[in-house]
């Protein structure tokens, strides 16, 4: 029996980038665990000459996080036909060191409780990647020119998913809103 159950199948239809191939690399990443929860996020980005597409897939299982990423890329002088890159990474729920949800609400003063929010990122890190944002630092004197070094943040980047209403409607934004609710309570009990 596959592990890609029919529900995640027909969201990865719904997305409608390579679900087949979606489909076959979540199979061999869930090794027949089921799926308690899943989320697919399918992206466009537009760069000077061409549309780049991917999707990113995160499915929960009893006892893991399973990470899907696919990405296309255009045929060129080395490559003459396009081609796909397909990368899984499954991560025991006992290794998630944080479930970050940032929900952003337009005109909060009018906000009433269960409306859902416009926009909503949902950062997942367990330590395998992090991002280092730098900047000078200051002694908070404006006439001292001394070199103070740096400083910075280091924020786990291990997988951030972004979801609007205005881009994806406001079932997509519900929708990563309950998978983070799964996925904060796994990470709680693991």
């Amino acid at each position: 029996m596959p592990a890609v159950p029919a529900h995640l199948r027909h969201d990865l239809h719904r997305a409608g980038y390579y679900p087949d191939l979606v489909a076959d690399v979540l199979d061999v990443a869930l090794a027949e665990e089921p799926v308690l929860a899943h989320l697919v996020h399918p992206e466009t980005t537009f760069d000077a000459d061409e549309v780049r597409r991917h999707v990113t897939v995160l499915a929960l299982t009893p006892t893991r996080l399973v990470v899907a990423h696919v990405d296309d890329h255009p045929a060129d002088s080395e490559h003459p036909s396009a081609s796909a890159s397909a990368t899984t990474e499954a991560v025991p729920v006992t290794s998630l060191r944080s479930v970050a949800v940032t929900h952003v609400v337009d005109a909060p003063a009018e906000h009433r409780p269960g409306r859902t929010a416009t926009e909503v990122t949902l950062a997942v890190g367990w330590g395998g990647v992090s991002r280092v944002d730098l900047e000078p630092a200051t002694c908070g004197d404006p006439a001292c020119d001394a070199d103070h070094g740096l400083t910075g943040t280091l924020s786990p980047d291990d997988v951030v998913v972004r979801v609007s209403s205005a881009a994806e409607g406001e079932h997509a934004v519900r929708a990563a809103l309950d998978f983070a609710r799964r996925l904060s309570a796994a990470s709680a009990r693991g």
